[in-house]
């Protein structure tokens, strides 16, 4: 606690901190000035001295100090302690003869009386000066010194609070709470009892203590957790297995202690685990107990659990709705047997009972004594505890493995949602978070609250406390597989007989009315905590303990009758207690023998109010020996002082001094004759003491301290929290004796309805929200004005958001209830229930007038807290005029005055919609009302003036528009008819669109109104109309769209400003009219009535579109999902639309399993496609690619059956094969010709793998009908008439030749040429170049404006580039920079040179290099037909010549379309002119370049050149394969002689091949060799000659295209050359003899497996300018090396 702050600036010295001292209330008292230098900041007072604390931290001592070595010679003046200086004091305490005090650090110093061991030295019985003691905590190690907040000291013990909210005794007695035996205790101890809570202040009476603790919440969940009793060692939970469920038991009696069982059997585990607790108020469960039930001893309170007369009439009690008033005394005294009952009779027992209940205020269901449902139902608090070191688990973990595993698992069986779904309704559920800001809670808290329909009734009250006892196992929420749900297996919770029995019971309907956990995760520690509890301990003979009897107490135990009690402050006397709470009641109980506890109600071994009369607000209390001070709110601001107690007399005090201890008795009897004070009285003096903050007493005497009213300052701080308090006090009765009993009523849901109901609930919670954050910010005023009276610490300025937000949302909820009626439905129930005569609702409502209605009372009751807000601004208003203008102060306080100002003038605002809007719906023609009267909704406007009509309205129909803050209605009707209006519509804001029509002289005023299926106009009566009526419109969609709809401004709130809400926009509609929409609901953004950018559409079938949108239909990129409801999945589709239909490439999954992926157009698959169906396992697996037209396959396609094993490349026409085509098979069947209806029929060519040939008529699949010729692999063939399937006997008749016989018939033998009856290369693929054209923007190839195309490229990659922005991972980062190079539009125009040409060849190669290019999607797509052409069965031979040509159509057609895009570039085989001066620079692989010797003019144009490095490489390994299969033959003869002859070491190979001797290398260099030494070719040297040449001419099988191919060919030359030269040192050229055997010996050591079919691709795609050069004579040397080899023999 902050003790010491400093006082304002503007204070003089003598100004704050004034002291007062007095002894009685006798009218002749009057209190004594003291005058110290310095402001006093605090007092503490003892027997017969006393101890102040001034600012700047010194401390003074006053009265008798026996302890002191020289007694001070004026005993009544103080003198300072000068041991402490140097050390700046915080706080300080004072026991009945020790003092202690606290230093800034936290050290504690004591001093005084030590015979009990009180100051915490040993060896000492005196300790003359303040002495520094520790308190070490040897939990830790090592151990640590424990910092302290404050100290209380008692008779004979000393209690400090530490920092760590933990306490901690020393000193002789039961009242230490400590578990020893041995008095007295020299060193700090800690109080286990209190370990792991939270406490907030401590207190010590002669011989008994006192702490006030902070309930349990989530927050406590960090702190340290118990499982075994620390008095007997004992575990505090059992776990027992019982057939089908565990039963988690608490009923731990510990045989230590007085009475332990009383509710508090357990109180050894703090924390969480503290809400397992079996309540008196509850039968044991056999389970719950070692002891049978009959044996248990019996809670103090009285209740045998067994004993059923006891239950039945508590029952009772309880269904009376009273308080479980468990520590009635009645009850504590007829069956403990203390002392006879002072009552006559049981009725008034109840009567009784009943009475205290209605003082008592009952404010959590979801609370229990001890903490309550946090740790179960995070709801309660709008929490969600999450903290992983929860004590559960390892309690849990620690019984498991004595359990068995079958614990765990019964907990994992059972979930969470199971257990919530079984709680009775009274019980809230969870569902809140932790909101990460202030706001989000406390919006979050008040929603919950709102929502729980949990109760406030008592009965409730009991219940939720028996589940939590046996639920609240924490962490529940937490992880781990053993988050306990403690349930059985068919999850009833185990509740006690009595509970079940209740729960089957009718209830009263109820609600949570006070949030739990404060307000806010940060604002937790920043406003005071209501929830709090009073704990006592030590000798209770007075009942001063408050367990209503005279036990002592070895252990701290809650005091049950002051939870819920909201209380901020606990005080001991010497034999009595009081207790302050937040709404300013002191409760008090003890010794009352001089009337110290300002009541006579007998007896006082319980907590009972003060007597005060009405309107009194205590916010201070403070209790001497036998007396008690009171410090209060009067009528005025100033506060007042009462006095209850002792009273002294003139001169007694010698007489009391001179007195003994034993006489105690008898002065007790003579000082009842009349010495004391029946009730508290006012002390007539206390308004001369000016602004008092604080009062104390002690012994016999009472100090006060007052401050002067400087500059209006101190008036103001107490006016601020005067007004606080008595608001609070005003919502806490509004809430207490209105809200809750209407809330309770049975006969509420059928007055209200079930929706205006819950939005009183919503009311009554967020009042209740309000009402607490008022309570505690009272709480926080008032500890400003007993310490530190800055302006600093005014919560109400660093967090005026809260406050701000908790009424706004108060407000609004208020508006709904009213704006439904819910004031006037309110009326029947409360004229029930408070009886024709509302005096409490007048008081409370504060209302003047005479006779008022009821709902108008009920209206003033629940704007009160709004009134209240307008105190705020004045007060901090009049708080700001305190200071300079310039000062932060000042600047604060004035922007926190504005903030609630304005907020004053937006919730009368708001207030005047609700009534103008309830109003409307008063008078409004009825059936509508039903439908439009919505809680959210406000009246704008509305023309029943007939100030606005429709255009073209029929001439009896009449139409009334209604403007809401969320919809525009249009009511229609005739005119005659008696209910007026028929139908109306309502057309949501957020889609609504409004444009003034322009005017131009026709005096019409017209408003166009366009909605998403509507558009019409309102003609207005006026140009003010219209003006009024666009700007109404356009204001209330602008809130609409920016969600402040609540906060609609009014038209007369003339806001000059024109708000034009954007005609794009994000929102959501449902379609209702007939046709493709309807019933849909779109959301996503709108441009004016159009659904128009990003948005989705779903339909009621289960359609979805996700996607773009233009001018309301699908357009651009979008996916969209139908349910094929026949199989139960969905087709999908992704890819492009256009006008609402799937248009451009797409992918289509189809629910059978059949993916499409291609073009369509209208929704079609339309234009080149790839149709796969079914798996590899399933029927039919098969793959179309090919041309489509409106969704059939037609034009060229091929089809691979994967399951026969056939591929068919042709024709087709409406999914049918029509037209020329070929099949192979996986078997070798070839066959080229005509199909018709799907079947071969007509002429055509078969061919099987052996070469058997047939040539003629088909008329099936494979089967022969009609002429033909079949010719053998040998040439013999017969010719006929043939019949039958192939490979299945075939009937011929003709005739039969054998052309080899006769030499004469050679010329005759038949080769047939296939190729002829299939389909020609450029008719191949057509849809896919067109495809190309038309996205280059040409109807038919060539056929447009190369600009435009060049436009459309760049539109291409730009919208591609957007869309995968989206999703990156789809690019690397090298391939999204090409896209990038690529959006620039190369330079296309002019004429082409050498260095043009080399830009548009690396253009090329990086525009087919992205897919989202054209020519790339263009060059993807024909690879990936070409592949799927040519693998798998396609790899035929025969194949080959249409591979070959394929790809020379590809570059002709692909040529087509780069010459379009650059005109310029001449045809194929034009000629470049080539700058002359840099002849040699740039020369290209394949370019014709001659030797330098005889230069060309320039460079010859071709396809090849320029295309074949980009597609090649792509085709390479199909067609590849194809020339393999197709030279396998020669290849392999090929290949055995190069074995044989590599075999032969070089020089005999070289002789071998006649290579003449002087190119035979004499040395060769050693490859590994440093030095690049030569070693000598010998004749066993193998693979050493020529080495170089060999090496390079390998690497022929690395390249793709023949012009790579020839350049490597060309190296090899050179390398032979430079081998030879060095040799004869000279130049030299070649031969042709000379050259060849030399160059036969390299191709063969090269060993190149398939030279066969590297020579046959060269030859069939060598660029045909270069036949005729230097590359063109060398690759013949190499294709004669290749024949020579085949047919080489070898002798």
């Amino acid at each position: 606690m902050e003790t010491q702050r400093k006082s304002s600036e503007d204070d003089s010295e003598g100004e704050r901190g004034l002291l007062h001292t007095w002894k009685g209330y006798s009218c002749s008292v009057t209190p004594e000035r003291v005058l110290l230098p310095r402001p006093v900041l605090q007092v503490a007072l003892g027997t017969r001295h006393g101890v102040l604390l001034v600012e700047g931290g010194q401390v003074y001592s006053f009265g008798e100090l026996p302890w002191k070595q020289s007694q001070p010679l004026e005993p009544e003046k103080p003198t300072v302690e000068s041991a402490l200086s140097g050390q700046r004091v915080v706080s300080i305490a004072a026991g009945s003869f020790h003092s202690g005090a606290v230093t800034e650090d936290g050290g504690v110093h004591m001093w005084g009386d030590n015979t009990s061991g009180q100051c915490g030295l040993s060896g000492l019985s005196t300790v003359p000066n303040p002495t520094p003691v520790a308190l070490l905590d040897s939990d830790i190690n090592p151990p640590q010194t424990v910092p302290v907040l404050e100290l209380a000291c008692g008779g004979q013990h000393t209690l400090a609070l530490s920092a760590q909210r933990d306490v901690w005794a020393w000193g002789s007695g039961c009242q230490l709470g400590l578990s020893v035996t041995v008095f007295p205790v020299w060193k700090p101890q800690k109080v286990e009892h209190l370990a792991g809570r939270y406490v907030l202040q401590v207190a010590c009476g002669a011989s008994h203590s006192l702490a006030l603790v902070r309930c349990l919440g989530p927050h406590d969940l960090q702190r340290p957790h118990v499982d075994k009793c620390r008095q007997c060692n004992q575990l505090l939970y059992t776990m027992t297995d019982k057939e089908d469920h565990v039963i988690i038991s608490d009923g731990h009696y510990c045989p230590i202690g007085v009475e332990l069982t009383e509710d508090e059997g357990c109180l050894e585990a703090p924390a969480p685990i503290q809400i397992l607790r079996t309540s008196p108020s509850e039968p044991v469960l056999p389970s719950q107990t070692s002891t049978s039930n009959s044996g248990s001893p019996a809670p103090s309170e009285g209740f045998e659990p067994s004993c059923d007369s006891t239950q039945e009439k508590e029952e009772s009690v309880l269904a009376n709705g009273a308080l479980a008033a468990l520590e009635s005394d009645s009850f504590a005294q007829s069956q403990s047997g203390v002392k006879s009952s002072p009552y006559p009779d049981e009725q008034a027992v109840k009567d009784y009972l009943q009475k205290l209940s209605d003082n008592t205020q009952v404010e959590q269901t979801a609370k229990t004594n001890t903490g309550g449902l946090h740790t179960l139902l995070p709801a309660a608090a709008g929490l969600s505890t999450s903290n992983p070191g929860s004590a559960l688990n390892s309690l849990v973990s620690s019984c498991a493995s004595a359990v068995g595993e079958r614990v765990a698992s019964t907990y994992e069986a059972l979930s969470l949602k199971k257990m919530m779904n079984y709680l009775p309704s009274g019980v809230p559920r969870p569902g809140g978070t932790t909101g990460d800001n202030t706001t989000d809670r406390v919006r979050l808290e008040d929603s919950t609250q709102a929502k729980k329909s949990s109760s406030t009734g008592d009965i409730r009250e009991e219940e939720a406390e028996g589940l939590r006892r046996r639920l609240s196992l924490p962490g529940l929420l937490s992880q781990g597989r053993y988050a306990v749900h403690v349930l059985s297996s068919s999850y009833n919770l185990l509740l006690s007989p009595r509970l079940l029995r209740k729960a089957g019971r009718p209830r009263m309907r109820a609600m949570a009315l006070t949030p739990l956990g404060g307000l806010v995760p940060e604002a937790q520690d920043v406003f005071p905590t209501l929830q709090t509890e009073v704990w006592s301990w030590g000798h209770g003979e007075h009942g001063q303990l408050g367990h209503g009897d005279s036990l002592a107490r070895l252990q701290p135990h809650c005091i049950k009758s002051l939870n819920n009690r909201e209380v901020v402050r606990v005080v001991a006397g010497a034999h009595h207690s009081l207790a302050l709470t937040a709404q300013s009641q002191v409760f008090s109980w003890g010794s009352n023998s001089c009337g110290q506890l300002g009541h006579m109600e007998s007896p006082s071994t319980v907590p009972r109010l003060a007597k005060l009369s009405e309107g009194i607000r205590v916010w201070d209390v403070s209790a001497g020996e036998r007396h008690t001070v009171l410090l209060a709110d009067g009528d005025c601001i100033q506060p007042i002082i009462y006095y209850s107690g002792q009273q002294v007399r003139e001169g007694e005090e010698e007489r009391l001094a001179k007195e003994t201890e034993e006489a105690g008795k008898e002065e007790e009897e003579e000082q009842r004759a009349g010495g004391y004070t029946q009730q508290p009285v006012l002390l007539p003096f206390c308004m001369n003491l000016r602004y008092v903050s604080n009062v104390f007493a002690g012994g016999r005497s009472c100090v006060a301290l007052s401050d002067r009213n400087v500059m209006g300052f101190i008036a103001s701080l107490h006016e601020l929290a005067s007004a606080e308090r008595k608001i609070y006090c005003k919502m806490s009765n509004v809430k207490m004796q209105i809200i809750r009993p209407l809330l309770e009523l049975e006969s509420l849901s059928s007055a209200l309805g079930q929706v205006t109901l819950g939005l009183l609930q919503t009311l009554a919670g967020r009042f209740s929200l309000l009402c607490h954050l008022t309570g505690q910010h009272a709480a926080s005023l008032t500890a400003n004005l007993r310490r530190g009276r800055d302006v600093k610490s005014l919560l109400i300025l660093d967090h005026s958001d809260i406050f701000l937000h908790c009424y706004k949302e108060y407000s609004s909820a208020l508006g709904d209830f009213q704006v439904m009626g819910g004031f006037q439905c309110l009326t029947k129930p409360s004229l029930d229930f408070f009886g024709k005569t509302p005096e409490l609702l007048q008081k409370l409502s504060e209302c003047g007038e005479e006779n008022p209605a009821m709902s108008d009372l009920l209206v003033a009751l629940f704007y009160l807290p709004t009134r209240h807000l307008h105190e705020y601004g004045r007060l901090l208003l009049k708080l700001a005029t305190c200071f300079e203008v310039c000062s932060d102060d000042y600047q604060k306080l004035q922007d926190s005055c504005s903030k609630f100002e304005a907020l004053v003038l937006q919730l009368k605002k708001k207030r005047k919609e609700a009534d103008y809007t309830f109003n409307f719906w008063k008078n409004f023609p009825g059936k509508m009302t039903e439908s439009l009267r919505k809680p959210q909704r406000r009246l704008i406007c509305e023309s029943s003036n007939k100030a606005l009509t429709l255009q073209n309205a029929g001439r009896f129909s009449v139409n009334w528009f209604i403007l809401f803050n969320d919809a525009l209605v249009h009511a229609q009707g005739v005119a005659p008819v008696k209910s007026l209006f028929s139908t109306h519509h309502v057309f949501p804001l957020a889609t609504l669109w409004v444009e003034p029509i322009p005017e131009e002289n026709t005096g019409i005023y017209g408003l166009k109104v366009i909605t998403p299926e509507e558009t019409f106009t309102l003609l207005a009566s006026s140009p003010m109309e219209k003006a009024k009526w666009l700007r109404s419109i356009n204001q209330a969609v602008e809130q609409a769209l920016s969600g402040a709809g609540q906060d609609a401004a009014s038209v007369s709130s003339g806001s000059g400003q024109k708000l034009e809400p954007p005609n794009s926009r994000t929102a959501s509609y449902t379609f209702y009219k007939d046709g493709r929409l309807k019933d849909a609901k779109y959301e996503g953004r709108w441009l004016t009535g159009k659904p128009h950018g990003r948005g989705v559409l779903k339909w009621p079938d289960g359609r979805i579109y996700t996607g773009s949108f233009k001018n309301g239909l699908e357009d651009g990129f979008g996916e969209f999902v139908a349910p094929n409801k026949t199989i139960n999945k969905n087709d999908h589709y992704q890819g492009h639309w256009k006008d609402g239909k799937m248009h451009g490439l797409g992918t289509y999954r189809y629910a059978s399993g059949e993916v499409y992926d291609g073009s369509f157009q209208d929704s079609m698959r339309h234009g080149h496609g790839m149709l796969r169906s079914g798996k590899l396992n399933t029927s039919s697996p098969s793959v179309f690619i090919g041309q489509w037209l409106q969704d059939k396959k037609t034009g060229y396609g091929v089809f691979d059956d994967i399951t026969k094993g056939e591929k068919y490349m042709g024709m087709w026409q409406e999914h049918q094969r029509q037209g020329t085509g070929v099949v192979v098979t996986q078997f070798g069947l070839y066959y080229e010709g005509a199909f018709k209806d799907n079947k071969m029929m007509g002429t055509g060519v078969l061919l099987s793998e052996d070469d058997t040939t047939y040539e003629g008529e088909f008329s099936d699949d494979w089967t022969l009908n009609g002429k033909g010729v079949l010719t053998m692999p040998n040439g013999d063939y017969l010719e006929g008439s043939f019949n039958g399937e192939w490979g299945s006997g075939l009937k011929v008749s003709g005739s039969y030749f054998k052309p080899q016989l006769f030499d004469t018939d050679k010329d005759k033998s038949r080769v047939v040429k296939l190729g002829r009856l299939c389909v020609c290369a450029e008719d191949k693929w057509q849809a896919v170049f067109q495809e190309c054209w038309s996205q280059l923007g040409c109807e038919a190839p060539g056929q447009g404006v190369t600009s435009k195309a060049w436009e459309n490229i760049a539109v291409a990659l730009t919208t591609s580039r957007l869309h995968i922005q989206d999703s990156p991972e789809i690019l690397s980062r090298s391939h999204s920079r090409t896209l990038e190079s690529l959006e620039f539009i190369p330079q296309h125009e002019g004429p082409i040179n050498m260095e043009r040409y080399h830009t548009i060849r690396l253009y090329l190669i990086k525009a087919c290099d992205t897919p989202l290019h054209p020519l790339g999607r263009l060059v993807e797509t024909l690879v990936a037909v070409y592949r799927m052409t040519y693998v798998g069965v396609g790899a035929n031979r025969r194949l080959l010549p249409q591979a070959v040509n394929e790809i020379k159509s590809y570059l002709n057609r692909i040529y087509q379309i780069v010459r379009f895009l650059f005109p310029d570039l001449p045809e194929e085989g034009g000629l470049i002119p080539e700058p002359t001066t840099n002849l040699q620079e740039k020369k290209e692989p394949g370019s014709t370049d001659a030797q330098p010797e005889s230069p060309k003019p320039g460079r010859v144009v071709s396809s090849c050149a320029l295309l074949l490095p980009v597609l090649l490489p792509r085709l390479y390994p199909p067609l590849f394969t194809l020339y393999a299969l197709d030279k396998e033959r020669e290849d392999d003869v090929y290949w055995e002689c190069v074995l044989r002859l590599n075999k032969q070491p070089d020089l005999a190979l070289l002789a071998f091949l006649g290579v003449q001797q002087k190119f035979w290398p004499v040395s060769f260099s050693v490859a590994l060799s440093v030095l690049g030494e030569k070693q000598q070719v010998l004749s066993s040297t193998k693979d050493a000659c020529f080495a170089s040449a060999v090496e390079t001419l390998q690497q022929i099988s690395t390249t793709f295209t023949p012009s790579d191919k020839l350049q490597v060919i060309q190296l090899t030359f050179e390398e032979i050359t430079r081998e030879v030269q060095s040799l004869l040192k000279q130049d030299f050229l070649w031969s042709m003899d000379e050259l060849f055997p030399v160059f036969l010996y390299v191709v063969l050591r090269a060993r190149i497996r398939n030279l066969g079919s590297e020579v046959s691709l060269i030859e069939d795609l060598m660029d045909p300018c270069v036949q005729h050069g230097e590359h063109g004579i060398m690759f013949t040397t190499l294709k004669a090396c290749y024949y020579q080899i085949q047919h080489e023999k070898v002798t």
